[in-house]
């Protein structure tokens, strides 16, 4: 499906309202001049990225770099995605979380693989280790130093986005309270997020309802009948008995 899935991309620690803010200037109509220029300066007021521990001075430049490639230009097999996902946030502003995640998701998959590796741990265990997460990762994207320190800054940018907390030891985390999806339409939002950021762009339906990569989330029990429905970029394809598979239909 393209590069994304190759590269780690998230380089520094991405700030929650650094992502309303990126969508606050497209949803005003500026143009992609205009919101990177705004973007560089509302980010020249702040001071380092959010996280604490952050070491060194944030690259300015990168962090709108990352910012535009999620909303603002993202890859072309992204942009009706995108433009779904400004679509459900100016519907659901309450459920802002999960478009922001499921942008982001699909358009760095590095984090949602962060993620679903996060919310593995945390379904047998109460709290997280770095050094537990970046281990899970090597063992996909190869033992190499830039998946641990890019690991870190995608933790810190669950923990500066709420979705996990920080404990007494350092390096270790829990998880906070989820934000409860209660309808086909908004769930469908992130699991085509979930098939834009696997390389096959088809998951089955009972992987994608505990999908752990949604760990910030409560997914309510929907059917791939009703996804489908809801969507017209996703497919339904049974297979066995009752087994179901979702899958994007540019796939």
């Amino acid at each position: 499906m393209g590069k994304r899935h190759e590269t780690i991309g998230i380089k520094q620690t991405i700030r929650f309202d650094w992502m309303q803010k990126t969508v606050n200037l497209l949803m005003a109509g500026l143009d992609q001049k205009a919101v990177r220029q705004e973007l560089h300066d509302y980010l020249s007021e702040k001071k380092g990225s959010g996280a604490e521990e952050e070491r060194g001075k944030t690259s300015r430049s990168q962090a709108v770099n990352i910012l535009m490639n999620i909303w603002v230009s993202p890859d072309q097999e992204l942009l009706l995605f995108r433009d779904a996902a400004l679509t459900f946030l100016r519907e659901h502003p309450s459920l802002e979380l999960a478009a922001h995640w499921a942008m982001i998701s699909a358009a760095y998959p590095f984090w949602f693989n962060v993620a679903r590796q996060t919310g593995r741990l945390l379904a047998l265990q109460d709290q997280v280790t770095h050094k537990q997460i970046s281990t899970r990762l090597k063992e996909q994207y190869g033992d190499r130093e830039t998946v641990s320190r890019y690991a870190r800054y995608v933790i810190r940018s669950f923990v500066a986005w709420g979705v996990l907390k920080d404990l007494q030891v350092k390096g270790c985390y829990g998880k906070n309270p989820v934000l409860k999806i209660e309808d086909a339409r908004s769930a469908g939002l992130i699991f085509e997020s979930a098939l834009l950021a696997t390389p096959e762009a088809k998951i089955p339906m009972g992987l994608l309802l505990n999908n752990p990569a949604f760990f910030p989330f409560q997914v309510p029990v929907v059917t791939g009948d009703s996804i489908s429905r809801s969507y017209d970029r996703i497919e339904l394809i049974r297979y066995g008995l009752d087994d179901e598979l979702l899958k994007l239909y540019s796939a």
